[in-house]
This record gives structure tokens, sequence and C-alpha cells, in this order.
């Protein structure tokens, strides 16, 4: 299907407010994960119209301000920009302005400013990076004014804010991407092209995770410090999956000829919170009214159709090294991450690790071009710089978007998906099929294959 999007419709300038469910009962665990009926026709390899990559950003914290100061570097027009805190918006007014971005007009002042940014109707698509329980109803009242959406990571967080979001784009014909940065990495983009080409032999597995010592940012008075560790006190599970399952599916063509099955999911007791809190946080502090549940380690492993498996593993509430794993296996050998080193059946050096040097005829087009510039933007090594490059190519040229309402549900699924299989004592759950049958068609994404 190459169905070209329509230009945005002026008119459509209202849009329906839709809340999102902060938990998903276990009782109605199965008829969450049915399809919804729908007559809708997929977005799956739908181009975006051509555009003038007119942008707003809704949400200006230390997240969202990182991705406009890589944003101004890029083809983009800054249009409007909106956040809670007036002093955030309006600094990153300036961000914009001194960037030669012209004056992109500001909104702020409650949770529900962003629906007069809605009523705008020159805006193409609206970055959502907010805390996370938002990111469902802000990209929802985006696409239902005519624009696209791209939401932060991990993005959607519960199974019915996942139809929730696939069925609008349906219906509005508006894309629902997530911004997952490590699916653009150097290493990351490099061994996606290796196998896709066969280097690695057929695939086997794959894990990822999100091993990042946060403690001191979930107990901060500001920042994410003011939401993110309300999660540790309510759900025990995976609560970050996507940074290190993105890489692998889009290896594994998850989507797109294999689908995520089902998964079981374990945690370790918790003990990684109470203990930074005994030890930094004052007696009469509110934080000590807390009760703290997310087990510090969680492992997640996933079963795909064809009989691939992938682990996911969290922990960010103990002191380690930071590492998203990265590891692929296939037939013919094996690449892993932190530090880099790639094995491959018959190269030199026995059997010993080597280097990806000896593999850069794979490094992906988009480094090859844009490398110096995204090492020269401080965004993760780049990966944020090219992440925003590619979606403003994708809307400038008419592409279809390298990762789409599907993927942004199948990864982020696992969150909600992991929380349900500890609470049943690490039994198997099913993994909906968000495509409805369609990942048996589809072509390879567009980054694997293209640019």
């Amino acid at each position: 299907m190459s169905e070209s999007l329509p230009p945005i419709d002026s008119s459509r300038r209202d849009f329906l407010r839709l809340g999102t469910a902060t938990t998903v009962g276990l009782a109605l665990a199965a008829q969450m994960h049915a399809a919804p009926v729908t007559n809708a026709q997929t977005m799956i390899n739908v181009p975006f119209a051509k555009s003038n990559a007119r942008i707003a950003i809704v949400g200006l914290g230390g997240r969202g301000t990182s991705l406009l100061k890589n944003l101004v570097a890029t083809d983009a027009q800054i249009v409007a920009l909106c956040d809670i805190v007036e002093s955030k918006v309006r600094a990153a007014q300036q961000i914009a302005s001194k960037a030669g971005k012209g004056t992109p007009e500001i909104f702020y002042g409650n949770d529900h400013s962003f629906e007069k940014l809605m009523k705008r109707t020159d805006i193409d698509l609206v970055i959502v990076s907010t805390s996370w329980a938002w990111h469902a109803p802000i990209s929802i009242a985006a696409m239902e004014s005519g624009k696209h959406a791209a939401m932060e990571v991990p993005g959607v967080t519960t199974i019915e804010d996942c139809w929730k979001v696939i069925d609008t784009s349906e219906r509005t014909r508006r894309h629902c991407m997530i911004l997952e940065n490590c699916c653009y990495g150097y290493n990351e983009t490099l061994i996606l092209r290796m196998a896709h080409a066969g280097a690695l032999g057929e695939l086997l597995y794959g894990e990822g995770a999100y091993l990042h010592d946060l403690r001191e940012i979930l107990f901060a008075n500001e920042g994410e410090g003011l939401w993110r560790r309300e999660d540790h006190t309510k759900r025990d599970g995976n609560l970050y999956p996507t940074h290190g399952l993105g890489p692998i599916a889009n290896c594994m063509q998850v989507q797109r000829g294999d689908r995520f099955h089902h998964l079981v999911s374990m945690s370790t007791m918790q003990r990684g919170l109470e203990i930074y809190r005994k030890e930094h946080i004052p007696a009469n502090d509110p934080k000590w009214k807390e009760k703290y549940v997310c087990g510090d380690m969680n492992v997640s492993m996933i079963k795909t159709e064809k009989g691939r498996t992938i682990t996911v593993k969290h922990d960010v509430v103990n002191p380690r090294p930071y590492s998203r794993v990265n590891m692929l296996t296939g037939t013919k050998g094996l690449f892993e991450d932190y530090p880099p080193r790639i094995y491959v059946e018959g190269q030199k050096g026995g059997e010993a690790y080597g280097t990806l040097d000896a593999w850069k005829q794979y490094e992906h087009p988009l480094w090859s071009k844009e490398g110096d510039a995204a090492r020269k933007s401080g965004g993760h090594g780049g990966m944020d710089y090219i992440m925003l490059y590619r979606l403003v190519q994708c809307l400038k040229q008419g592409l279809a978007p390298d990762m789409d309402v599907y993927d942004c549900a199948a990864w982020g699924c696992i969150y909600p998906l992991s929380v349900q299989s500890v609470a049943r004592g690490s039994a198997p759950v099913d993994v909906p099929d968000f495509t409805r049958g369609k990942w048996q068609v589809r072509t390879a994404s567009q980054i694997a294959t293209s640019v």
C-alpha cells in the first residue's frame, strides 16, 4: 500500500479529548488484547504528504529542550512551543529565535494549554515530550486536529492507549510515531544493515536493556523527579522497554514478517530506591511516605511468531555503568555492545571478537552523510540529530515514517504486559497483533533498506 496522505484540512480544528487509562485490570486483559472492530484502512506504508516540516513541541523540560536544540539544526520550521512552565517555554522560544527559526508562538499555564496550540492550522507535526501519562492524550489531540504526532519514549503505557492511538491514526489518516532515538545510533544502524544483508545469518536471539543509574534524577525535586518515580510506587514490571527493544525489533523485522507473540516477565525484590532514600533523603521529606513496589531488575523474555526470542532488562535504581546490552545472535555470528564487539564465522583472528571497523561497508548512509554534524550535536552521541534529521527528511520528501503507530504500540505494550505477567507469577501473556494480521505481508522498514 502506498496511499499518500492528503494535505492537512484546515477546517478540522476541533478534536476529541481522550483520557488515558493508568492501569489495566487483569480481569479485562483478554478483552483489552483483542483488536477493536474497525473499518478504517491501515496506516502501514502510507507516506506523508510532502510538507515544509512545520513542527510544534509540547513539553520543554530537559528532553524537549534537547530535542529542540537538535531540531533547529535541521531544515524544520519551529512553529509553536508549549509547556506548563512559562520560563521553560520562553527559554525554548529564545533557542529557536537565536537559531534563525523566527519566533514561534508559545503556550503555557496548565496541563491543557496544548489545546490552544492544536487550533493552529499551520502545523504539520507535533512532538510530544511530556510526562508519560500525557503522551497518548496529546498525540490523539494532535491527530484529531489534523496533525501528525511523534511521541517520546516509552510511547504509550497501557494496552487501551495502544489501541486508541492506532484507531485514531487510522481514522484521521495521520501518523503517530515513537521517537526511539536508539534506533538511529551508529552501531545500531550499522548492525541493522548487516542483519538485513544476511551477514549474521538467520537471526535467532536478541537482547536489549535499559540499565542506567537514575537514582539522583528520580529523587530530584525538579524535572523527571516530579513524576517518573511515581510509576515505581504503582507497578512492578519493565517500565522502560523501548530503548533496548526497538533496535532488536528492527533487525528482526518485527511487524514486517514476524511479530511478538507472547512474553514472560519476572522481577527481583525492590531495594535500590529504599536504600538511596535512607542515605540521601531527610527524614521529614514527603518522599518517606512512598512505598516502592517495582522490583529493581526486571527481565522480560519475548517469543516471536517465527520462534525467535528477545530478552529485555530494566534496572534504573542501582549503581552500575550505563548499558543497553544491544546483542544480536544469528546462525553465522553475533554482535554485542558495551563495549562493541563482533564475531562472524570465518573472520580473521579465530574464535575471538573483532571490531566494527572491519565492517565499515555497512555504515548507514545517514551517518556517512550527516555523521559529522550528528557528533557535534551532543545528543546521545549523535543519534538524536540523526533521528530528527530523518524525520524532517520524511516529512519534506513525502516518505513513510521509519517507525509507525504499530511499532509504537508493539514496543510500548511490553510495559503493561510485563506488569501483567509479573502479577500472575511470571505467567505467559499474549501480545496483541496491532497490525490486525498485516505484519505477514509488510516490507522492511525504510531505515533498513533505503535512505
